[in-house]
């Protein structure tokens, strides 16, 4: 098997993979039609409520990161799973009815809203770890891009399903879909041979919330990365608000605006499987690939036509995947294993509440002064978060010059301290490195009594 799909010769992977295939393609479609439920049939072309809506949907993950982390690390994360995602087909279901019956209301949106972004708060961190739990970690940066790979290729296929079901059938049958989907991961979950998965790390003395702030603040580069993350995510991936405009403005229907997201997918996909060739996540791919999503967001906004504009969104989605991808490897594979629970919460709040920070402002600008000027400024964020980026790098003294070529310059990356999993940290260890006992101030007197004066040398 190629080095690309190094991870799928496991059998738990496989049934993983699967399962979160269908279930993503699912997620995007009921993305899809929540979005344009809001925009077109709760209100009239809202964007700022389509804003409040996300804001509602991904903040709940930021309120709550020292629970789900806590959690993540605390318990059974394939029997918590089981339980996120029982609850988010629930809450499909009941929105799907409410649709169907015509009795869904704004608020009401808003409130279903805000109880998937708490069912997707716990779900996310015990989703991310538990891949590390699946594979060893040297496939783990392998098994982060594929499971891109598959989030993007759902992202491909369930926006333009999405909006041909909402032409067809409504928004409530598309909902009610996504439900049926939540059962391939259930399976997927109930499949997994419990015995084959990786052994996990306790933290000693149970699992503390601040550990993983304190670890994160310990290292520089892992704030740099969420720095970074952050601003990307809050101001330059608000796709469904620049979209859903653009689309509007282009005169176009539910399944124009479903198809410039399976556009956008295109170009995720491809970076996503061109990260899973990778042999590791690096820190310069993160920051080449935000100066890269500001220039191509910077292109996208200047497009005249619908097609141009949908072209455009390959290569704005093959960056902002590569960004992401890359982060979460980086986060993963040099994490103490004790708290990657925590590390990967803490990472998900600042991708999923950075929303509420920058979908209303997003939503605002669309609606102020038009959906070119809010993907402006979502490319500003990512050229500045590039410039963070490159100033660490050069503060960090992780570029040198090339000792062989005098204009060649170096990035070193082998800086960021190897972690020593506490799995590595054995019983036999442990005897080995047992404490010395040192003699007491009396018997350090009866010593220099008993042992022979040394002559001093002549001068």
């Amino acid at each position: 098997m190629s080095a690309m799909f190094r991870s799928m010769r496991l059998f738990n992977y496989r049934v993983w993979f699967l399962g979160a295939l269908v279930s993503n393609i699912g997620g995007w479609m009921q993305a899809t039609a929540q979005d344009w439920v809001v925009l077109t049939q709760l209100t009239d072309n809202d964007a700022t409520a389509m804003g409040v809506t996300m804001a509602l949907q991904f903040g709940p993950p930021l309120v709550l990161v020292s629970i789900t982390g806590w959690a993540a690390d605390r318990f059974d994360r394939r029997r918590m799973l089981l339980v996120t995602q029982s609850t988010l087909m629930l809450l499909a279901v009941t929105v799907g009815v409410l649709l169907l019956t015509n009795v869904m209301t704004l608020p009401l949106m808003w409130c279903f809203a805000a109880a998937f972004g708490v069912a997707n708060a716990f779900d996310a961190p015990a989703r991310q770890a538990f891949v590390t739990d699946i594979v060893s970690r040297d496939d783990a940066s392998n098994a982060v891009a594929l499971n891109s790979a598959s989030f993007n290729a759902a992202r491909l296929l369930g926006p333009a399903i999405g909006g041909v079901l909402i032409v067809l059938v409504g928004t409530g049958w598309v909902f009610m879909v996504n439900a049926g989907t939540f059962l391939a991961m259930l399976v997927a979950l109930m499949l997994v041979r419990v015995r084959e998965l990786v052994p996990r790390t306790r933290a000693p003395g149970g699992a503390r919330l601040a550990d993983g702030f304190r670890y994160v603040a310990g290292r520089p580069d892992l704030k740099v990365i969420f720095a970074m993350v952050f601003l990307i995510a809050a101001f330059g991936m608000n796709f469904p608000i620049f979209a859903s405009t653009m689309a509007v403005q282009f005169g176009q229907q539910a399944d124009g605006y479903g198809l410039l997201s399976s556009v956008l997918a295109i170009g995720s996909l491809a970076g996503a499987l061109l990260a899973a060739r990778r042999d590791r996540a690096r820190m310069r791919v993160v920051i080449a690939a935000l100066g890269a999503f500001g220039v191509f967001s910077l292109i996208s906004a200047a497009m005249p036509t619908y097609p141009l504009y949908a072209v455009s969104l390959v290569f704005v989605g093959f960056s902002t995947v590569t960004i992401l991808t890359t982060a979460n490897g980086y986060v993963q594979t040099t994490t103490d294993p004790a708290l990657r629970g925590r590390v990967l919460a803490l990472y998900m709040a600042v991708i999923m509440g950075a929303t509420p920070i920058g979908a209303p402002i997003a939503g605002w600008v669309a609606d102020t002064w038009g959906p070119r000027a809010a993907i402006d400024v979502g490319a500003v964020a990512g050229l500045v978060g590039c410039a963070i980026g490159v100033t660490w790098l050069l503060a960090s003294g992780r570029v040198r010059r090339d000792p062989e070529a005098r204009l060649r310059f170096e990035i070193d990356e082998t800086r960021p301290v190897r972690v020593v999993a506490p799995e590595e940290f054995s019983d036999e260890v442990a005897a080995a490195t047992a404490p010395v006992t040192l003699p007491d101030a009396a018997a350090r007197r009866r010593i220099r009594r008993r042992s022979p004066r040394t002559a001093r040398a002549p001068r």
